[in-house]
C-alpha cells in the first residue's frame, strides 16, 4: 500500500483490510472491548465537541449581533446609506467565502495544529469586532466586517474536517448538528443580549449598539484563548488518549475507511475541487442557507416591519433560534440512528418552501407571518447539519474531506451574498424581491438533494451487483477490496 496506516507508529498490528475482498472484509472477526469503546468516544466527545461548540456559539454571536444593531441606532450614527446595512453584510462573506478553501488546504497538512490555528484566529476575530464598536463612519465599519470574514471562513470547514478526522460515519451527523445548533443558540442568545444591553444606552457616553459589539467581541476572546488547551491535533498526533486508547480510535477508523490517505502531496487534489458530489451538494446546501442566511440577517428586521418596537422584535426573536435548534438536534439524532440523510433533508426543504410561500403572498394576520419564519427556520437549521455529515459520510480521506467541505461550505454559504442583496430597504415592509429569491432558491436546493439521492442509490445498486458477481471494488472509493457504500 502506498500509505502507511497512521496507527503503525504505536507498533500494534492492525489487519490488512484494504488488501481484502468485500466478502472477506465483512467476515472479519472485530472483537471490541465495550467498556473501551465507550471511554474513547467519551474522551473524544470531551475535548473536541464542547470546543469546537463553544467557538461557533461565540463566531455567530459576532455575525449575526449587526442586525441587533441595525434596530438600536447604527444606520443613523454612523450616517449609513439605504443600502449600507446589505453592504456590511455582503462583504463579511465575501472575505469568508475566499477563506474556507485555503484554511482547511493548510490545515489538512498537519503541520499547523488545529487548536493553533483556529485559536489565532478566534481571537483576532473577537478583537476585531470589539473595534467596530469604536467605529464613527460606514467605512472602518465595511473593512471590520471584511476582516471579521477572513477570520471566521476558517472554523465550520476545519469543524467539519476535525469531527470527520475522529468519528466514524453514524457518529458524525448529530456531533456535527451540535456544532451547528451551538450556533443557532449563540443566535437567539445573541437577541436576549441586544435586548438587556439596550438597557445600557449612555453608559460612559456610549450608544447601546456599541456596546453589543464590545463586550461581545470580548466574549469571544475569552473563549477562543481556551483553544489552545483544550482542542486536541488530529488523530493520529494526539496526546490526550493512552495508547491503548489512541490505538483503538485508530483502528476503529481504519476499519470503517480503509487505508486513509492523509497528506495532500502527491494526491490529485485538483481533481478533488472538481468532485461531482461535491458540487451537488454545494447547490443542496445553497438552497438551505438561503433561508438561514435571511434568518439570521433580516429576521429583527422583518419582525419589526410587522409592528413591533426594536426590543420586542428582538424578544420575539429568540425562541425562533430555539424551536429550529431543537428540531434540529432531534432531526439529526434520529437520521444518526437510523442512518438515513435524504428523507430528513427532504422534510426540512419542504418546510421552508411552505415558510417562503406565506411571506411571498403576505398572509395575515402579521402571526401568519411570524410562524412562517419557524418553518424557515427549523427547514434550514435541520437541513445544513445533515448535508454536511451527507458530504462527510461520502467522502474518504483527509485532503479530499478538506478540499470538500471548504467547497461545500465556502460556496454553500455563499447564499448569504444572494441573502444580504434582495431584501431591498425600498420595498418595505413586503420584501417582494427578497421573498419569491427565497423561494426559488430553496426549490432549487431541493431538486439537487433529490437528484443526488438518486445518482447514489444507483450507484450503491451497480456495487451490489458487482459484488454479488464476484467483482473486486475498486470503483466506489478507488481502492480494491474496500466494502464501501454511500450514505443515502
Amino acid at each position: 500500500m502506498g500509505e502507511k496506516h497512521p496507527s503503525d507508529e504505536l507498533k500494534a498490528p492492525v489487519a490488512d483490510f484494504s488488501a481484502s475482498t468485500s466478502s472477506e472484509l465483512c467476515d472479519v472477526p472485530v472483537a471490541e472491548d465495550e467498556a473501551l469503546e465507550k471511554r474513547v468516544t467519551r474522551k473524544v466527545d470531551a475535548r473536541v465537541v464542547p470546543m469546537l461548540c463553544a467557538l461557533y456559539l461565540t463566531a455567530y454571536l459576532d455575525r449575526t449581533n449587526i442586525g441587533n444593531a441595525r434596530l438600536l441606532g447604527l444606520e443613523a450614527e454612523l450616517g449609513m446609506p439605504s443600502d449600507g446595512y446589505n453592504t456590511a453584510v455582503w462583504v463579511f462573506f465575501l472575505t469568508f467565502v475566499l477563506m474556507e478553501v485555503p484554511s482547511n488546504l493548510v490545515m489538512a497538512r498537519s503541520r499547523i495544529p488545529p487548536h493553533y490555528w483556529l485559536g489565532i484566529s478566534m481571537t483576532l476575530l473577537g478583537i476585531v469586532t470589539m473595534t467596530q464598536g469604536f467605529v464613527k463612519s460606514p467605512g472602518p465599519l465595511y473593512a471590520c466586517r471584511a476582516i471579521m470574514g477572513i477570520f471566521e471562513g476558517s472554523l465550520g470547514p476545519a469543524a467539519a474536517l476535525m469531527m470527520g478526522s475522529y468519528y466514524r460515519k453514524h457518529e458524525f451527523p448529530l456531533r456535527y448538528c451540535c456544532f451547528t445548533t451551538s450556533a443557532l443558540i449563540g443566535a437567539s442568545f445573541s437577541s436576549f443580549l441586544a435586548y438587556a444591553i439596550n438597557f445600557m444606552n449612555g453608559v460612559q457616553g456610549i450608544s447601546s449598539w456599541r456596546w453589543i459589539f464590545i463586550l461581545e467581541g470580548l466574549f469571544n476572546i475569552c473563549v477562543a484563548l481556551c483553544t489552545f488547551l483544550v482542542l486536541p491535533p488530529f488523530p493520529a498526533e494526539s496526546k490526550f488518549l493512552t495508547p491503548e486508547e489512541k490505538q483503538h480510535l485508530l483502528d476503529r477508523l481504519f476499519r470503517e475507511r480503509g487505508d486513509e490517505v492523509e497528506s495532500l502531496r502527491g494526491q490529485p487534489w485538483i481533481s478533488y475541487l472538481f468532485d461531482w458530489q461535491t458540487w451537488i451538494n454545494i447547490v443542496a446546501y445553497f438552497g438551505a442557507d438561503m433561508s438561514a442566511a435571511a434568518i439570521s440577517q433580516f429576521s429583527p428586521t422583518i419582525l419589526s416591519e410587522l409592528g413591533w418596537t426594536a426590543n420586542e422584535a428582538n424578544l420575539r426573536n429568540v425562541p425562533i433560534w430555539l424551536v429550529g435548534a431543537l428540531i434540529a438536534v432531534t432531526g439529526n439524532i434520529l437520521a444518526g440512528r437510523l442512518k438515513l440523510r435524504f428523507p430528513f433533508i427532504l422534510f426540512g426543504g419542504i418546510l421552508c418552501t411552505i415558510g417562503w410561500t406565506i411571506q411571498l403572498v403576505q398572509a395575515n394576520p402579521s402571526g401568519v407571518r411570524y410562524f412562517a419564519l419557524y418553518f424557515i427556520a427549523i427547514g434550514s437549521f435541520l437541513q445544513l447539519p445533515l448535508l454536511v455529515g451527507w458530504l462527510s459520510a461520502n467522502v474518504v480521506g483527509r485532503p479530499r474531506k478538506a478540499v470538500a467541505h471548504a467547497l461545500q461550505i465556502g460556496f454553500g454559504n455563499s447564499a448569504n451574498f444572494l441573502s444580504a442583496n434582495v431584501f431591498l430597504a425600498a420595498e418595505k415592509p413586503k420584501y417582494r424581491t427578497g421573498f419569491s429569491a427565497g423561494l426559488a432558491v430553496t426549490v432549487i436546493g431541493l431538486v439537487a438533494a433529490c437528484a443526488l439521492e438518486v445518482i447514489l442509490w444507483t450507484k450503491n445498486k451497480h456495487a451490489d451487483a458487482r459484488e454479488a458477481r464476484g467483482e473486486t471494488e475498486t470503483k466506489l472509493v478507488g481502492k480494491d477490496g474496500v466494502r464501501f457504500r454511500y450514505t443515502l
